[in-house]
């Protein structure tokens, strides 16, 4: 009986035997040039822009706010978001004497009351201030304050960040020191509750203690915008803070943990396959994580700790694939033990290319779709799984099998150099 003939739509057809091996040092070299390309940008970008990569508050610190522009003139029951213009806003903050920020373009979507689903274009302001009281407007507001009541007996005077503590023998009303914060462009938060406090002295000590906490950026940011920007009513939609510190110590600590994951991958492989494979994933997974950094420092596309998470991501991707193409080298290693070691691994790169094309294209077309329709860190995400899908399924079949097989021939196949010709003098020995 005749075989019944399948009407399948083939990627590949069976049978190919495409040549992986002969070009590995093609890709190898290029993989090299690429690989320095990528850390060559950074020195760039840090003589250029001043960083090596385009870090946001999560790793530099700072404060990062995001504004919708609303117009004054709309009617009190409706709602109407305008478009803002990046270069105004910026114009605007340097005018009021801002240093060291950074403007770009948001938009998401909302629900309007009467109008359903819109797009609203805004704004987000990053600057690397974490407090809206600069060292030289405290020390101005101190000296003003100090000088305005030097006859209420103050017996302390300290800022903590857009607070300022104070403790003195008499009463200082809220109203009273108001006229302070406007000259030093500051604008505190009104006492509420707290007032009742402030009115009377410690029992203990005889001492008013008050607080005068001052709005943060956003809201000086808010002013300045209004106040420069002509029938618009500035709102301010998110506000993130990240201390310097904390920021430092993040970036490291995600430095950190790529470091890590590379380590545990060497190790599940060694105990896997045996050690000859191990090489071939560490200059892999260097290699996809080196990529990947490159296309954001080419780019300047935002690096946060969702961009971490998405190169551990494309690590585990990478190596996924990588274990997938060794379990077929070493499976066909001791089925074709009459074959060269060479062919075995062309053998075997050919019988799992389909495999690895589908399950590249699967996931490229799903993180592509978050790519072009996601909005803020889902889109930093899925940019980063798009650039590591690429390199990732690249370093299985271009990288990761080369870094094996020099491997093998060098350590494992064959007798030593050293003993070959010494076997080798004896053997001419008469």
């Amino acid at each position: 009986m005749a075989a019944q003939e399948h009407k399948f739509r083939y990627i590949l057809k069976p049978g190919n035997d495409f040549s992986f091996v002969s070009k590995f040092r093609t890709w190898g070299i290029v993989s090299f040039f690429l690989c320095v390309a990528s850390i060559g940008m950074l020195f760039v970008n840090k003589e250029v822009r001043g960083a090596h990569l385009n870090w946001t508050i999560d790793f530099k610190g700072g404060t990062e706010v995001i504004y919708a522009f609303k117009d004054k003139n709309a009617p009190a029951d409706q709602t109407r978001y305008v478009g803002a213009d990046a270069g105004k806003v910026r114009a605007a903050l340097e005018k009021a004497g801002a240093a060291g920020f950074d403007v770009a373009e948001r938009s998401w979507k909302e629900d309007v009351k009467g109008q359903g689903e819109i797009t609203v274009r805004g704004i987000l302001v990053r600057t690397p201030r974490f407090g809206a009281a600069t060292p030289q407007q405290q020390q101005q507001a101190s000296d003003a304050f100090a000088e305005k009541f030097k006859d209420r007996e103050l017996d302390r005077l300290q800022w903590s960040g857009d607070r300022l503590f104070v403790r003195s023998r008499k009463e200082i009303k809220e109203a009273e020191a108001a006229e302070v914060w406007t000259k030093a462009g500051l604008e505190a938060k009104p006492w509420g509750e707290a007032a009742m406090l402030y009115a009377h002295p410690d029992e203990g000590t005889g001492e008013y203690k008050m607080t005068f906490a001052m709005h943060g950026l956003d809201r000086q940011y808010e002013r300045t915008l209004e106040t420069d920007l002509a029938g618009i009513d500035a709102v301010v939609v998110q506000t993130s803070q990240v201390s310097a510190k904390a920021g430092n110590e993040l970036r490291n600590d995600g430095i950190k943990s790529l470091f890590y994951a590379m380590l545990l991958i060497v190790i599940y492989l060694a105990v896997r396959f045996d050690i000859r494979y191990a090489p071939g994933a560490i200059v892999a997974t260097f290699h996809d994580a080196i990529m990947v950094i490159g296309v954001f420092a080419v780019t300047w596309t935002d690096v946060s700790l969702t961009s971490v998470a998405a190169l551990l991501t494309v690590i585990g991707f990478s190596v996924n694939d990588t274990v997938v193409i060794f379990d077929r080298i070493r499976e066909n290693s001791e089925k074709l033990k009459d074959k060269k070691l060479e062919r075995i691994v062309d053998i075997s790169l050919n019988e799992v290319l389909v495999r690895s094309i589908l399950t590249s294209t699967t996931l490229f077309a799903v993180t592509l779709m978050m790519n072009v329709f996601g909005e803020g860190l889902v889109r930093n995400f899925a940019f980063a799984m798009n650039a590591g899908i690429i390199v990732g399924a690249y370093s299985s079949l271009y990288l990761a099998p080369p870094v094996f097989l020099w491997v093998a021939n060098r350590y494992y196949s064959g007798p030593a150099p050293a003993r070959a010709r010494q076997a080798a003098a004896l053997a001419s020995e008469p």
